[in-house]
């Protein structure tokens, strides 16, 4: 389980591919605090530590992950949002995420608020996903790239979000631009209220 509020952008440092899977290794300053078999969110996606070598660590995606996320666009030199798992013994400073990316979205617009960003997304929306609680709300939670945000101007198929300075230049959102893809994780109390509802 995670939050959403992210610790910083690691570093791609290679990529491998094994038949239909993708091993990262990334570069990051936690990464002597890792173990083998730790859960660490990438761009919102959980993905397990399944090597360490110096500063950089390895994790494996599977077909699903890649086909559902973003990852499989990466490229060498890219920046990834990583958060490690939560812990329980403090704050919980964003909501609860679970690092299961539901879909991916587009930039359809960025606008510069004189030192602060308004992103636009647009998701693939489909009305018996929507009332299972896959959609976004206004003043809502969702997650962008792992990153824990509140939702305006909510749509069928979009929405908006507000991105302050420091969010700006401490995760990779100064490197989405218009027409670049976003890893989406609805918020999961949303889902269960949705669920319940429909029974």
């Amino acid at each position: 389980m995670f939050s959403g509020i992210v610790e910083e952008t690691a570093i791609v440092t290679r990529i491998v591919d094994e038949n239909s899977n993708k091993h990262f290794t990334l570069k990051c300053s936690f990464t002597n605090e890792l173990k083998i078999d730790q859960s660490v969110a990438h761009n919102g996606v959980c993905l397990t530590v399944v090597d360490i070598k110096g500063d950089e660590y390895t994790v494996t995606a599977m077909i699903e992950t890649l086909n559902k996320s973003n990852l499989g666009l990466l490229k060498v030199g890219d920046k990834v949002n990583v958060e490690r798992s939560m812990m329980m013994n403090g704050r919980l400073d964003g909501h609860i995420v679970q690092g299961h990316v539901d879909m991916t979205a587009d930039c359809i617009e960025k606008i510069d608020q004189n030192g602060s960003y308004t992103f636009t997304f647009r998701y693939s929306f489909d009305r018996e996903m929507a009332k299972k609680g896959y959609m976004t709300v206004d003043k809502g939670s969702v997650t962008v790239n792992g990153v824990s945000l509140t939702v305006c101007n909510s749509e069928n198929d979009s929405f908006q979000v507000n991105i302050i300075p420091y969010t700006y230049d401490n995760t990779n959102f100064h490197q989405i631009e218009v027409g670049t893809k976003v890893n989406l994780e609805f918020d999961i109390i949303g889902k269960y209220i949705a669920r319940m509802n429909s029974i």
